[in-house]
């Protein structure tokens, strides 16, 4: 994976935390979370999504599940601390300080 690609991915995936990390549940599905994405000039395909959604629940930030054939996650208690920037995880991009 060339630099860019890298940094993409990094960034996409620090977006899918954020964006739950707004939800009052900590909680969204694949459709809410593509339509984010496509906002943040991050259009993925359906499978590229549900790869990173994986990638998140290894790593213990997300916990997904399947219902009625829609993939919905949630963000764990180390998910939400990386979407603040509390807790640095390599493969998500670390939030820049809002000044």
């Amino acid at each position: 994976m060339n630099e860019f690609a890298r940094l993409k991915q990094e960034d996409r995936r620090l977006v899918i935390l954020r964006t739950m990390a707004e939800d009052s549940a900590y909680g969204v599905n694949e459709y809410v979370l593509r339509r984010v994405l496509d906002t943040m000039k991050h259009t993925v395909s359906a499978d590229l999504l549900r790869t990173d959604l994986r990638w998140l629940e290894e790593q213990g930030l997300v916990v997904t599940e399947d219902v009625a054939g829609t993939v919905v996650a949630k963000l764990t208690t180390r998910g939400l601390d990386v979407a603040n920037g509390v807790v640095v995880v390599p493969g998500v991009q670390r939030p820049m300080p809002e000044i």
